[in-house]
């Protein structure tokens, strides 16, 4: 492996890490989009900076961008605030007029300027390694390293020195109030981040990567755990676990680095989305089945509750009067004997002690309207789950 392989993996790891912190809280807050707003609508903040300076590698054009992306946050806000359009509507409307504004500037300003594709959309990492930082004369490596890594080592000090901060006040704003710290500071602060952030990257891996790295690993992290720092650290390592593997799809398959690396986070966060262990769909729908057959236990008890009669609790009862078929029957029937719930006798079926009290008690929740107690009752009851 050579060493522009392992630069264009530490920069990809490096952007990944970066981003997935503020994509956290972006998507916690509901603003997931307004990263893919941020990526377009800082390009006027570039020119202007670069008209200024002459100088692309100016910090100059970083600041301006980010201040752009402020006022895009600001604009998004304002116009959703009217109560007219939604969010997502707003984003759509602004987004596209700063970013349409930077072209209009750079054709009618800078018309001898390529505005390349590759670059501002994709990026390409494989170039990233290219471009050195000398200082004294000394290669010090990649420029792009250089950069994200310092936004880094800035966005884990102020993650870590207004921790306690962000979590009130992307759960509650009304408590950060009350606890005295102001939640629109942290709001701009978050968005400053995530516009410096999407600036420094920008150049390294284009627009449409950094979006993806902001909220394909922070929302796969969401569907596996409510944890706050678990999930800023299942956010970091899926980014920097697609970006490492990423890279090795796009050598192997002589493509986009950056598309490769988004196409991971796709295909991670469809895994996540499907086998996650509580929020997953195979998972959701397991629950579902579970859930079915108990609702269909419970029925059955409160009908053997109910009634003395032989034939009423006869085995063959299930599919000849409750019009239940024999899969579904022998199914509630296994569960309850599990559970210890029945007894069958020359195929009676009777209540146990056990059977008879968790069905009083189930009728007991279901009179006063706590019926919802009844999946915490039946923990106390069921060894066994549908």
């Amino acid at each position: 492996m050579s060493n522009a392989q392992i630069e264009i993996q530490i920069i990809a790891s490096l952007v990944a890490i970066a981003c997935a912190i503020p994509g956290t809280f972006l998507v916690l807050r509901k603003m997931a989009m307004i990263s893919d707003a941020i990526s377009h609508s800082i390009l006027p903040g570039i020119v202007i900076g670069f008209f200024i300076t002459h100088d692309l590698n100016s910090p100059l054009l970083i600041l301006l961008a980010a201040l752009t992306g402020i006022i895009t946050v600001v604009l998004v806000e304002y116009i959703q605030k009217t109560g007219l359009v939604k969010e997502d509507t707003a984003i759509g409307l602004v987004f596209p007029i700063l970013f349409s504004i930077g072209v209009i500037m750079i054709a009618k300003n800078a018309n001898d300027v390529h505005l390349d594709i590759d670059a501002v959309l994709l990026g390409e990492l494989a170039f990233a390694p290219f471009d050195r930082l000398m200082i004294a004369g000394s290669d010090v490596g990649p420029k792009s390293m250089w950069i994200i890594g310092s936004i880094l080592v800035i966005t884990i000090t102020l993650l870590i020195a207004f921790f306690k901060e962000l979590k009130v006040s992307t759960f509650d704003a009304g408590l950060a109030s009350a606890l005295g710290f102001s939640p629109v500071i942290m709001h701009y602060g978050l968005m400053s981040v995530a516009s410096v952030t999407t600036v420094g990257a920008f150049d390294a891996v284009g627009a449409i990567l950094v979006v993806a790295l902001m909220i394909a690993p922070a929302a796969a992290a969401y569907l596996i755990t409510t944890d706050l720092k678990k999930m800023l650290l299942y956010a970091i390592c899926f980014g920097v676990f697609s970006a490492i593997s990423g890279y090795w799809m796009a050598h192997w398959l002589d493509a986009s680095i950056a598309g490769s690396i988004t196409t991971m986070l796709g295909l991670l966060f469809l895994s996540v989305y499907l086998f996650a262990p509580s929020k997953g769909i195979i998972a959701v729908m397991y629950r579902e089945k579970q859930q079915r057959i108990e609702v269909s236990l419970l029925t059955f008890l409160l009908h053997l509750q109910n009634h003395d009669e032989i034939e009423e609790r006869h085995v063959n009862h299930l599919n000849e009067h409750i019009n239940w078929q024999k899969v579904r029957s022998k199914t509630v029937l296994d569960l309850a004997l599990k559970n210890n719930m029945i007894s069958i006798d020359n195929k009676v079926v009777s209540l146990t002690e056990k059977g008879k009290t968790f069905t009083l008690k189930a009728i007991d929740y279901i009179i006063t309207n706590e019926d919802s107690q009844i999946e915490d009752m039946k923990d106390d009851f069921f060894l066994f789950r549908g």
